[in-house]
């Protein structure tokens, strides 16, 4: 089987219109007056035209240069600048200025800072929550290079969501992952479902996985005390990252969503081609609310 997806067909879910629509420009005039950017054009998302057009955006903070060297990643690698201490007022600004209900914020990974940047998420939430009262947030964080008291910062903020991502079964972590450790990230989900926040992380497919594998993984999440999983197929950024082993199909998709909700009792499994740990967040926090909810009730 060929190695790159230049080589192989892409699906036709990657496919998408490049109608543009207004919302795309006022979402792109709001990040550019408040000199803010997204993840959604820093890894390349599929998904960035659709969002873009529907209004909503997932932000990105602490600068654009990653300090690890993930094999995935289009995210630029190197040493990061000091951080922004104006960056919460401006991202609370477009919020605002975008009338979301629903942010999510997201970070490169900042090993070079003292708390690994837990302290500027909690002062985002917190300019967030000034400048729009009643205002849902989720947090994609690192995992802060296991301190626990960086843990313990960005849990007390207290997040909607509290997200992490394992990206790939154990056995690829020192192929795509080198800088992280399995164990470590599933303590930290653990350590913010114990905390009594709705936990969520994100795997990628075709770099190389067996289907078992991505069911331990998600039996591991589960006993984690994960509550949301989004799984996605990985698609390589350039030729000089890891390339696509495989591409699974939509059926494959359906038969972890169905392990991981009806098996092993996760809250939501969304899965499919384009998924991104951000595609549908708002709605699937909804749906989990509704699930706790009727639960009470």
């Amino acid at each position: 089987m060929p190695e790159n997806q230049n080589h192989q067909r892409l699906p036709r879910a990657f496919k998408q219109s490049l109608v543009r629509n207004p919302a795309q420009a006022i979402v792109s005039r709001a990040l550019s007056e408040n000199r803010l950017e997204t993840v959604c054009r820093q890894a390349r998302c599929p998904n960035r035209n659709q969002c873009f057009a529907s209004g909503t955006a997932t932000f990105l903070i602490m600068g654009g240069i990653c300090t690890r060297n993930c094999r995935f990643c289009a995210v630029a690698k190197g040493r990061p600048g000091p951080l922004d201490g104006q960056e919460p007022q401006r991202l609370a600004r477009a919020v605002k200025q975008l009338g979301l209900k629903y942010a999510v914020i997201t970070s490169v990974t900042r090993d070079d800072l003292a708390d690994g940047g837990a302290g500027h998420f909690a002062e985002t939430v917190r300019a967030l929550r000034r400048e729009n009262p009643g205002i849902l947030t989720e947090i994609l964080t690192s995992d802060f290079n296991g301190r626990e008291e960086s843990w313990r910062q960005a849990a007390e903020i207290r997040p909607e969501v509290f997200n992490h991502n394992l990206e790939t079964v154990p056995r690829l972590y020192s192929q795509v992952r080198p800088q992280a450790d399995y164990r470590r990230s599933l303590s930290l989900i653990n350590y913010a479902s114990r905390a009594g926040l709705a936990t969520k992380s994100g795997l990628m497919v075709g770099l190389g996985e067996e289907a078992g594998e991505i069911k331990q993984v998600m039996a591991d999440l589960k006993e984690a005390g994960c509550r949301i999983l989004t799984v996605g197929q990985y698609l390589a950024p350039s030729p000089d990252h890891l390339p696509v082993r495989r591409f699974w199909d939509e059926a494959e998709y359906q038969e972890l969503k169905t392990y991981g909700e009806k098996t092993l009792g996760l809250d939501a499994v969304v899965a499919g081609p384009a998924v991104r740990s951000s595609y549908l967040a708002y709605q699937t926090y909804q749906s989990i609310t509704n699930i706790k909810q009727e639960a009470l009730a």
